[in-house]
């Protein structure tokens, strides 16, 4: 009972959350539906079973993925006018790819009430083990290669990031770091003694 409970309330949050992030006229509130989706949809996974699953939601996209959208949506100078008008521009194309979701949403019930597809599992299960520890074991094991391969993919694309973005400014002063580090407090810093109602000389 409590598990059918879970389920829906978890499931109701996870569609209103995702229904406001997409309706939501501000983009930083757009971005705290969606953090709550990430949440919801984790219960959601926890109540199946999947905590793997639920972890990487929290952790990856919950601690990652959306606080850096928030942060980047912050710092951005958004021109709400814009946005308004690029959604008069765009609203027919935005219908017709909402009533493709649809009819994916509905195929997809038909396929479940039909009784689903029945997928061959491609390793043993042990049933006193775990999904995490499944999960590893066949990481670092079968997919140690592809695993690895993929992570120094992603740290590639990280270092192209950053040498993308790092540039030298022509607009401002170029910082010395060591010629301020090697600052005394006398150079920085003059005493004069200012007679009284002379003003001040710079």
């Amino acid at each position: 009972m409590i598990q059918a409970v879970a389920f829906y309330l978890f499931a109701t949050i996870v569609v209103l959350s995702g229904a406001l992030t997409i309706a939501a006229r501000n983009p930083v509130h757009s971005v705290l539906w969606l953090i709550l989706a990430f949440f919801n949809a984790a219960g959601l996974m926890l109540i199946v079973g999947a905590e793997f699953i639920a972890m990487l939601l929290v952790i990856v996209y919950v601690g990652a993925v959306a606080v850096l959208f928030l942060f980047v949506v912050m710092m951005l100078d958004v021109d709400f006018a814009e946005l308004r008008a690029g959604f008069a521009r765009y609203w027919p194309f935005g219908t017709a790819l909402a009533l493709v979701f649809l009819a994916e949403l509905v195929l997809a019930l038909g396929a479940w009430s039909a009784g689903g597809v029945q997928i061959a599992p491609t390793a043993p299960v042990d049933p006193n083990m775990s999904n995490i520890q499944s999960l590893g074991i066949l990481l670092y094991t079968r997919y140690l290669f592809v695993f690895e391969a993929a992570g120094l993919i992603l740290l590639v694309a990280m270092v192209g990031a950053i040498v993308l973005t790092h540039r030298t400014r022509r607009d401002s002063r170029p910082q010395n770091i060591g010629q301020q580090v090697r600052r005394r407090p006398q150079d920085a810093v003059r005493n004069i003694d200012q007679p009284v109602g002379e003003g001040v000389t710079l």
